[in-house]
């Protein structure tokens, strides 16, 4: 990479909190968030915020008349925005840019509203401007004040990391001093977790089943039977900044990305070409061996885990690091998925501490944490690495 990229803030709301000290704690601790939702007279695990952060969300929403209107993914965007910006000391002076992204976009408020028109055979008068993608950006950018660009844009579940990538773009080419990248999802909707379980990847694991059901989504397992993938709702950005400032989190000092062959719709090649190409040319200008930790994409799935796992083996050989994610912890929150893996990477370079996954053989931390790589990737095989480093 021609110049390092500063991370000057990193925010977050998840089923973790809002806290960077709380989110810590939960993931030093071997729980997960998941709770028992009822869809289709089954008990389907999903992964919410907890009370805290949903009463950050209703205090936002009743802050300003039309703020109500909005979906909860613009809300989590806003709320995440507000603290990032605020921590990395930027004001509405600041010229920033802004991409936000979202697998699904307005994902609750749409089905509300296409629900009522099959009702009632009328589209209410926000329906359409509530519900497209490029809200989540624009009302960030209202609430913040901002005068730099604004974008939006899906690219399935790897869609914050193509934010951060275009964020990196747009300060390595000179046209911005500072960006704002993440993702927010809301998913948790009978209909798109009906999507997920048409395509047999929802994990089956419920309350009724003890012996499994301490780990719902055995994300990582490489020796699991059945799919076990969960959605998790929630948001988080990044302040991006060129150069290397004093008050930075961490680095990024690789990018990578690539784009499967498909052979048909959700398809990835058995070695995960695409994660192969993506995490080579993130680490263009780091050795193999300096890395420390990969937070994997690592859905749940018995595909997606394994091809991802041989891509990594592929290409570490007998230099294999130490491999994590937090899908096992707070679900698949698809389009904000990667930004909260960054949170992870962040966190572990911060506190020189490995996060393990609690039920697949203990790995050992033996040096201090400095290189960390994350991975994400989604529908129509678009993957992206980014090297995060002290």
């Amino acid at each position: 990479m021609s110049q390092i990229i500063s991370i000057t803030a990193l925010a977050s709301i998840s089923p973790l909190g809002n806290d960077p000290r709380t989110i810590w704690e939960m993931y030093k601790n071997n729980n997960h968030c998941f709770t028992a939702h009822f869809l289709d007279h089954k008990n389907t695990f999903v992964a919410k915020l907890n009370e805290d952060s949903i009463a950050i969300i209703e205090a936002l929403k009743q802050s300003d008349s039309k703020y109500k209107s909005l979906d909860k993914s613009v809300l989590y965007a806003m709320a995440a925005s507000r603290v990032a910006m605020h921590e990395a000391g930027w004001t509405s002076k600041d010229v920033f840019g802004i991409n936000i992204g979202s697998s699904r976009g307005a994902t609750d408020l749409f089905e509300k509203h296409f629900q009522d028109y099959l009702e009632t055979g009328k589209a209410q008068t926000l329906a359409s401007p509530t519900t497209t993608l490029g809200n989540i950006s624009s009302w960030v950018a209202h609430d913040l004040q901002s005068a730099g660009p604004e974008i939006s844009h899906s690219i399935t579940c790897s869609t914050a990391l193509h934010a951060v990538l275009n964020g990196v773009a747009w300060l390595r080419a000179g046209m911005a001093d500072k960006f704002l990248v993440g993702g927010s999802e809301a998913p948790l909707t009978d209909f798109t977790i009906g999507q997920m379980r048409a395509l047999k990847i929802y994990s089956n694991i419920d309350e009724r089943q003890p012996e499994l059901a301490e780990w719902p989504n055995r994300a990582l397992d490489l020796e699991k039977k059945q799919n076990t993938m969960i959605l998790g709702e929630g948001a988080a950005v990044c302040c991006l900044e060129i150069g290397k400032k004093e008050n930075a989190l961490a680095y990024i000092t690789g990018i990578g990305y690539a784009t499967e062959l498909l052979e048909h719709n959700i398809s990835i090649s058995a070695e995960a070409t695409c994660f192969q190409k993506s995490m080579l040319m993130a680490l263009e200008n780091t050795p193999i061996a300096a890395v420390d930790a990969i937070v994997m994409h690592a859905p749940g799935t018995i595909k997606g885990d394994i091809t991802e796992y041989k891509a990594i083996e592929k290409l570490f050989g007998e230099s294999l690091p130490l491999l994590t994610t937090n899908k096992w912890k707070i679900g698949h929150t698809f389009g904000a998925s990667g930004i909260l893996s960054m949170e992870l990477a962040v966190l572990m370079l911060q506190h020189n501490m490995f996060i393990d996954v609690p039920f697949i053989a203990p790995q050992k931390q033996t040096k201090p944490i400095k290189n960390v790589l994350v991975n994400a990737v989604g529908f129509g095989g678009n993957a992206v690495s980014v090297l995060l480093s002290l």
